[in-house]
């Protein structure tokens, strides 16, 4: 599997603080089945991480799975708020996409109210020629109370990613409701772990997955192409596989 959006780096963000959280959260995440981590630490105006801080990070991190021989690939990405995706030049903004890919991990808006700006910002990176792929649309306000701005997002281009965790409940009813009839409707394009820490926030993909399977029968055979399939075609900047 494939997990696009993990805070897997110490000390940048809201993540591990230490070397040795982040080490537990990616032998976890391995351990649960994943092979490719991208490590996608904030990039907002709380937290205004760098590209340098990020190679840095991504660097240090290989070495030390190297050297405890956990067999896990991991890339460098962010995960980028609408504040700095209009503000930072494409000089920057290039080396926060996922991978080496065109796709951008643009945050959802957690703010109660978010004006038309936010579909201005999308439509004014797919412009720029960036892939948009949506962090945890089902946890975002605005489109929990209109689901049809998300609905217009996605027919415009925008891709999503769910966190996994939403669908068995860990983040509040509400988004457990959302993310399934975003699955159901098909709107969504990744399932991914937004993983902070080993415990409070992990990064196994199989549980939410399984739990979403119970109500959803047919994700059964979605699965792979949510996880694996689908991620895959975003890193390598091809079309999403059907």
């Amino acid at each position: 599997m494939i997990d696009l959006h993990c805070h897997a780096l110490p000390g940048v963000d809201d993540g591990p603080a230490q070397q040795a959280g982040a080490l537990a959260l990616l032998r976890a995440a391995a351990a649960g089945g994943t092979r490719t981590v991208v490590a996608t630490p904030h990039v907002s105006p709380r937290y205004r991480t760098s590209p340098e801080t990020i190679d840095a990070g991504v660097a240090g991190m290989r070495a030390a799975l190297a050297a405890e021989r956990v067999e896990l690939e991991l890339l460098g990405g962010a995960e980028v708020a609408m504040e700095l995706a209009l503000e930072l030049p494409d000089a920057v903004l290039r080396q926060l996409t996922l991978g080496d890919s065109s796709c951008l991990l643009l945050e959802s808006p957690l703010a109660p109210a978010v004006g038309p700006v936010f579909e201005r910002c999308v439509a004014e990176l797919q412009q720029r020629g960036y892939r948009i792929l949506l962090a945890h649309p089902e946890r975002a306000p605005a489109f929990l109370s209109r689901p049809q701005r998300l609905q217009a997002l996605v027919e415009g281009g925008a891709l999503c990613s769910i966190t996994a965790s939403s669908l068995d409940g860990r983040f509040g009813a509400a988004a457990r409701w959302y993310a399934l009839e975003l699955l159901r409707d098909g709107l969504v394009h990744s399932v991914d772990s937004d993983a902070h820490d080993a415990i409070g926030r992990p990064p196994g993909l199989t549980a939410g997955l399984t739990a979403a399977a119970e109500t959803l029968p047919p994700l059964r055979e979605r699965a792979a192409w949510l996880t694996t399939g689908a991620p895959a075609a975003l890193l390598a900047d091809a079309p999403l596989p059907g």
